[in-house]
Parts: structure tokens; sequence; C-alpha cells
């Protein structure tokens, strides 16, 4: 089992069926699945990417340093919902922002982020790195660097990496485990460049799964052969 983890969602998970803004349903079922991962003692931070309610580089009318800013707003928004969605059922909570917001949010320090883990408190790490031009995925190996996380774990909407798109090919092959060169060879869609190589670099294992099928988190934590692992 894991000490310490890092969960990346994306913001398009938080939307559900709808496609735009944010789903409460959808949040309060993953809101359920952290619950049960802090409740055995595992160290929870996340990070959620912003495009459900805005994504940074998509619209060529609006400059794209403006652009990536107010996706790190987004982000915040969702980090918001999440983080209410949590403490309704108990969770302690703390949101961090990589951007100056002390009427919202804490400013990101990584001691006290470490210091929030340790007395079990999910730590939700908002506004990506701060900096345009990084996407959230860059954010979420960024900081778990920094804290430390025993792996990343990747929520999506399929159930790991696959030799091709699985909702375009039913006989792509899903992959159970894979090494971050396989993954290069192969050209295979993990996360972007930048993020994956910051996760090889420092040794960092990935784990992707499907967050949608209600239990798979706590299984994933508990060693089940749950979705793909990456590993160096």
């Amino acid at each position: 089992m894991y000490n310490r983890i890092l969960l990346k969602l994306s913001g398009e998970s938080l939307s559900g069926e709808q496609k735009f803004g944010i789903c409460y349903k959808k949040i309060s079922d993953y809101s359920l699945e952290i619950k049960d991962i802090v409740d055995i003692g595992v160290e929870v931070a996340l990070v959620v990417g912003g495009g459900n309610i805005y994504r940074g580089s998509a619209n060529n009318n609006i400059d794209r340093v403006q652009g990536d800013h107010m996706g790190m707003l987004a982000t915040v928004i969702n980090g918001l919902a999440i983080q209410s969605s949590l403490e309704k059922i108990g969770i302690k909570t703390r949101l961090m922002s990589a951007v100056k917001i002390d009427e919202i949010a804490e400013p990101y320090i990584r001691r006290r982020a470490v210091r929030h883990l340790e007395k079990g408190r999910v730590v939700i790490f908002g506004a990506g790195t701060g900096n345009p031009y990084f996407t959230t995925d860059t954010a979420a190996v960024l900081r778990a660097v920094e804290i430390s996380a025993d792996v990343i774990i990747k929520g999506t909407r399929v159930d790991g990496v696959f030799s091709d798109d699985p909702e375009k090919n039913l006989n792509a092959t899903k992959f159970n485990r894979i090494s971050f060169d396989e993954v290069y060879k192969n050209n295979l869609s993990v996360m972007d460049m930048t993020a994956f190589t910051l996760c090889k670099e420092n040794k960092l294992p990935i784990d992707i799964f499907n967050i949608n099928k209600k239990g798979n988190l706590i299984k994933l934590i508990n060693g089940e052969n749950i979705g793909t692992r990456v590993h160096f």
C-alpha cells in the first residue's frame, strides 16, 4: 500500500455527461473514493485540470498567456468545488494555489503542504505551476516530486494505457505494465511530454486507471491489478 499519493484528475472528468461545467454528483462520487483511501491512512494530494471550464490554449482569439491564466483560475474553481465536497463528508482539506489569491487559498509552500499531508489533510493544488505554457499534468508531476509522493495516480475514463484509442478501436490492446521507454518507442498517450519526462527523470511511477468505476481507487491502492503501471 502507498503511503503518499498524488491523484491527477482532468477537468473534463468533473463535468460528467454534460461535457462542460461542474457535475456535483460526479464530484461527490470522486470524494467518496478519496475518503475510502484517506480512511485507511493514505496521504492524498490532488491536482485537477480546468478544461471543463476553460482550456487556456484552445481559443485563438485570446492571447496565449492570458488564456493560460484563465485556465489556472478554472483549476482553482474546481479545487474549491472538490474541497467543499470532501469537507461535507468529514475530510479535512487545504487548497493551495501557485498564484497569490490569499482570500481563497493558501499560497503554495512546499514544507507547509507536506505538514498538511502528515496531519491527514487532503491537499488540493490549484493554479497549475503558476506559469503559462505548462499543463496541469506537468504541475501534478512537479508537486508529486516536491512532496516526495510514492506515485502519481492518473484517473481517466478508460481502463489504462492501450495500444490505440480504445474508444475508437475496440481491438486496442491494454497494457498492464509498460516502461517509460516503451511508451516513448510506441508514441503512446499518457501525459504531455514535459510531464512524462519529468516523471522518468525522477523515477516516479505512474498508475493510470478508470476513476469512473466505483471502488477502483482503493483496489489500486491495495495492490489489485487495476489499470496500467508505467514503470522505470
